[in-house]
């Protein structure tokens, strides 16, 4: 399926986000892992998502959803069946790594894979520490999916020991906390940048004890697993997804005229890099902090189009904004003077080597940008021209190319649209609703 953006149209109005990808990954299967029913309003019904339901049937475990409410009857560690058949991840690295973590726990022997894209992502990070505590795991010969998890004896209890993450990474550092809620005794993990704390923020609201602390400058968590081994069932509100609302908020930067109103987005401090980044480049975004929803900080972003100025980040931005790459590629392109990313090799490792497919596909629509080892750099001021681009499978830069063409000087195809329900099935619908002009064909 093609979709076609015509430019030239501002954006105007207000608008609510479905869930956050992170939050509702996690929200699922810690009710699962929960003994009780647990219920999740504002959940994310996408590919991303519906493959960990699927996890979560294939495991024994209920679920009912009614639009995006959706009510989990938790089967606790205890209760989890080993599925009949390897469970599919789809493209998700989410899911095969949290559910890595969760059935090391529970003990329960299972075959993890998924899409090609899947499989050459980088899987040895969380089996390492996995069979470090004494799970029984394996990859391939090449560190990669599928993950073969086997039952280990009775007898064998999983050791709470300390871990230095070489990369941060919340989807490693979520499968050893589960893990860890299993082990013989507290679990640290150390990393060099704080990673997404969801994990941390919802394992504690579930009567689980997590404390964090820096040491020598990183990163350090540590898990105390308790008695029982009892997680507590959810009743939450999940707030709309801060990488979503990342697409409408360049697209309404960068096309001239725009004003809109994003309502009820989740503003994780872990998550919000790109909005630092895109003020010191001179947006023009305004947030009204709203009461914290389900443990999360949460606000409205009113967004008006600006002037932008190109800038230079690494580090623990990188961190921060790992998801949001390719977005903030289209919003240099549009900046006056250069943009620069660097220390940003883990782009290579998404659902597909983003610093390579951000880069060609910019450039086959006129952007001047240029591949480097571990980032990009992008001269900007020039119009891109538009025209046809294919996203390779990755659905976030499937949505950043869409949102190139708005201020294009010609119209932009996007090949194999479709790719982005993978985790904003309602995207096209939002920008329309905004004013866009875009069409199937």
């Amino acid at each position: 399926m093609d979709l076609h953006i015509i430019p030239g149209k501002p954006l105007r109005g207000e608008i609510k986000l479905p869930g956050d990808k992170s939050i509702s990954h996690r929200a699922a299967l810690f009710a699962a892992l929960a003994k009780g029913e647990s219920h999740l309003e504002n959940f994310l019904v996408a590919g991303v998502t519906e493959v960990m339901l699927q996890a979560l049937t294939a495991l024994g475990v209920s679920w009912e959803l009614s639009e995006n409410n959706l009510t989990i009857q938790g089967k606790g560690f205890s209760g989890l069946i080993s599925p009949p058949n390897e469970i599919n991840c789809g493209i998700s690295g989410t899911t095969l790594r949290l559910l890595a973590g969760a059935l090391t726990a529970a003990n329960i022997p299972a075959i993890l894979d998924g899409s090609s894209g899947l499989r050459r992502r980088p899987m040895s990070r969380v089996v390492n520490p996995l069979q470090d505590m004494g799970a029984m795991v394996g990859s391939t010969a090449q560190g990669t999916a599928p993950l073969i998890l086997q039952r280990r004896p009775t007898e064998t209890i999983l050791l709470g020991t300390e871990h230095v993450l070489p990369v941060s990474s919340a989807q490693v550092k979520t499968a050893i906390l589960l893990a860890g809620l299993a082990a013989d005794g507290p679990t640290t993990i150390i990393e060099p940048t704080q990673s997404r704390d969801h994990t941390e923020r919802m394992l504690s609201s579930m009567e689980v004890q997590i404390d964090q602390k820096k040491l020598d400058g990183n990163n350090c968590v540590t898990l105390f697993p308790s008695d029982t081994n009892m997680l507590s069932p959810l009743d939450i509100t999940i707030p709309g997804d801060i990488s979503s609302a990342s697409f409408l908020i360049v697209a309404a930067l960068i096309t001239p005229g725009s004003d809109i109103l994003i309502k009820d987005v989740g503003l994780n401090p872990t998550r919000t890099g790109l909005l630092d980044v895109l003020s010191e480049m001179g947006a023009n975004i305004q947030i009204t902090h709203n009461p914290e929803q389900s443990n999360e900080p949460v606000g409205d972003i009113q967004v008006v189009h600006s002037l932008l100025q190109g800038i230079q980040t690494s580090g623990d931005m990188v961190v921060r904004m790992i998801d949001e790459f390719p977005i903030f590629a289209v919003a240099g392109a549009y900046a006056s003077g250069n943009t620069k990313v660097k220390q940003a090799n883990e782009l290579r490792n998404k659902e597909s080597d983003r610093i390579s497919t951000i880069c060609t596909q910019l450039q086959a629509v006129g952007v001047q940008i240029k591949e480097l080892e571990d980032g990009f750099y992008i001269t900007g001021s020039k119009q891109p021209v538009g025209g046809g681009v294919q996203p390779n499978g990755d659905h976030r830069l499937a949505m950043s190319l869409a949102i190139c063409g708005l201020g294009a000087a010609n119209a932009t195809t996007i090949k194999q649209a479709e790719i982005f329900s993978e985790s904003y099935p309602g995207f096209v619908d939002a920008l329309k609703t905004l004013g866009a002009n875009l069409t199937y064909g």
